[in-house]
């Protein structure tokens, strides 16, 4: 059953950049390819649209190069930014910019593009090393669960629901039938109840609380509640967890490596910041 299981949360290493945003109708502030010679791609009422603006574009649209595209996809997209630079113009002067969620928005693109320059740069001359890598991966072994558990359940809405099933299969009835019949999980009732081998730390806690207190071909005696319902669990075996092999998943620890380095860089920055959290609760 996915839903009992929980989704790792992850701290990205760098925020997705956004599109910019346009600048207010009226302003002109070069950019660096404008001061450095480049032409312009168009004007709107005197104000230079850059070839800056121009290519990072084209390529957010289309992860390609201007000069990969023909010349009529190359008019398509320039027509399509100029269209967008007149709304966002008209946007402004109609106050819009500071109307309704749009001034959080546009803050918000701003702390996902900044974030991430700063985190480009940080990072360009940072190399994981083999050493950290390896350490990185030896932390993650040791935080393994050290035993899997093959499961069955059966979900359904109610206690009493759970109770029923409980009774039967005390009278003999087979687990893997009731499930099929029963069980409010689609996908594990069509394999009889079967959550194939299973990690305590990947489940929900009430759950996985059942299943570590059971022995080896014990069925739960009473009824288990989580947030999805009422469970009727039975342990089927359990094993040692292998831990997968460093280089399988090297990219990974790879990733973990980078993710601590950015937070100890963030954790750094607002250490050395005056802070004040004004909410609560």
């Amino acid at each position: 059953m996915k839903s009992l299981r929980l989704l790792p949360v992850v701290a990205l290493v760098l925020l997705a950049a956004c599109s910019p945003t346009s600048k207010t109708a009226g302003t002109s502030t070069p950019t660096p390819a404008d001061a450095a010679g480049a032409a312009p791609v168009a004007t709107i009422n005197g104000r230079n649209i850059s070839r800056a603006l121009y290519d990072y574009y084209v390529k957010s649209v289309t992860n390609k190069a201007a000069s990969d595209l023909t010349a009529e996809q190359r008019t398509q997209l320039l027509d399509a930014l100029v269209r967008n630079e007149l709304a966002a113009d008209e946007a402004v002067k109609e106050g819009l910019d500071q109307k309704g969620d749009t001034p959080a928005a546009l803050e918000l693109a701003r702390l996902q593009v900044l974030p991430n320059a700063l985190g480009e740069a940080y990072f360009k001359d940072k190399k994981v090393t083999d050493d950290e890598l390896k350490a990185e991966y030896d932390t993650q072994v040791a935080a393994l669960p050290k035993t899997q558990y093959h499961v069955l359940h059966i979900l359904v809405k109610t206690q009493d629901e759970a109770q029923k099933i409980i009774d039967q299969l005390k009278k003999g009835a087979k687990f893997e039938e009731l499930a099929k019949k029963n069980s409010q999980d689609t996908g594990s009732a069509a394999k009889g109840g079967d959550l194939d081998w299973v990690s305590p730390s990947g489940l929900v806690k009430p759950f996985a609380d059942a299943l570590v207190a059971m022995k080896k071909g014990e069925t739960s005696t009473t009824p288990v509640q989580t947030q999805f319902g009422w469970h009727v669990i039975r342990l089927v075996d359990t094993r040692e967890t292998t831990p997968p092999p460093f280089d399988s998943v090297k990219s990974q620890v790879e990733n973990l490596v980078l993710q601590k380095k950015w937070k100890a860089y963030t954790d750094e920055l607002e250490k050395n910041a005056k802070v004040e959290k004004l909410l609560k609760g």
